[in-house]
């Protein structure tokens, strides 16, 4: 008899393919912005520029030291600017655009719906998300994935970001539990798995990279089929 009774699972990178519902975004936004014709040659680096400055904007805003709203519009802004583009019309606009329709761009990992399937007759199944909360919503209404989980927690309703301990704290308190009888699933090391590790909940690394690394953790898998091994 296993000694969990609830389940935390991340979502993007983790059952939502986030880079591939990204990347034909981005596709989908060159074309209708004419950016070629903008003074951005090449769509790959296009990407390959947004991908930077969104990074380093939402370590930024995981730390609280910038709002939502900056980070939103910012991260566009920087990416245009690199191609000489200083148009806050068009940042605006890509912003709007990107949060409206990555969310519909349905790409899951392979057995999402199948280990979903299988754990919810077993488990409560939840979520943990660093996500905005009104994508994150669209996007387990696109993916029809909403029907699984009993909370939805998001960092937004929490009010702290994983790895912060209290998103962990806010989530065991809403559903009821102790650590001792929950497990998270993630595949960000640091934010998923060592952020619940570190409140002394049990973890699932879905390392679909196969990275290296040297922490000790309760379980790794390297695709969602392994979990039925598991629970």
């Amino acid at each position: 008899m296993s000694k969990y009774k609830h389940i935390f699972f991340d979502l993007d990178r983790t059952l939502w393919d986030f880079e591939t519902s990204a990347n034909q975004t981005f596709e989908e936004m060159y074309h209708k912005y004419n950016l070629r014709e903008n003074g951005i040659p090449d769509l790959e680096k296009f990407i390959a520029s947004y991908k930077k400055h969104n990074e380093v904007l939402w370590a930024l805003y995981r730390d609280g030291k910038i709002i939502k709203e900056v980070l939103r519009v910012r991260r566009w802004f920087l990416t245009l600017g690199e191609f000489n583009l200083r148009n806050g019309d068009i940042a605006a606009k890509l912003a709007e655009d990107y949060v409206t329709l990555s969310p519909l761009k349905v790409n899951l990992f392979p057995y999402t719906h199948e280990i979903l399937s299988y754990l919810r007759p077993k488990y409560k199944l939840h979520l943990i998300t660093n996500g905005f909360q009104e994508v994150q919503t669209v996007k387990l209404r696109s993916g029809d994935l909403r029907k699984y989980f009993d909370e939805v927690v998001t960092s937004e309703m929490a009010g702290y970001k994983k790895p912060d301990h209290r998103i962990f704290d806010f989530a065991i308190n809403k559903v009821g539990c102790a650590f001792e009888e929950a497990i998270m699933i993630g595949d960000d090391l640091k934010v998923d798995i060592i952020g619940a590790k570190n409140v002394g909940m049990d973890q699932i690394f879905v390392n679909y990279n196969m990275e290296k690394h040297e922490e000790d953790i309760t379980y790794e898998v390297n695709s969602l089929k392994e979990i039925q091994s598991i629970l």
